[in-house]
């Protein structure tokens, strides 16, 4: 797992993660207040959409050219 800044905020990437993934996601997420997290994942994580409404979060997703998904993720 890869956790970069970028010039947008933070990059976590988990597509190697071996397991779920959710713990790791969720502990970035706690830093994630002016800044954005750009989550990448092998697969569309559309069970996490719920949670990041829940948690005030919002969010925009989109498929890659190699078949991952990007989600920004921010703090409204």
């Amino acid at each position: 797992m890869a956790t970069d800044e970028s010039a947008a905020g933070n990059v976590l990437d988990v597509r190697e993660v071996d397991g779920e993934p959710f713990e790791a996601i969720m502990t970035a997420l706690d830093d994630v207040d002016d800044e954005s997290l750009t989550l990448v994942n092998g697969f569309e994580p559309t069970p996490l959409f719920g949670v990041l409404e829940r948690e005030g979060f919002e969010y925009a997703a989109s498929q890659r050219d190699d078949g991952s998904w990007s989600v920004e993720i921010w703090r409204d």
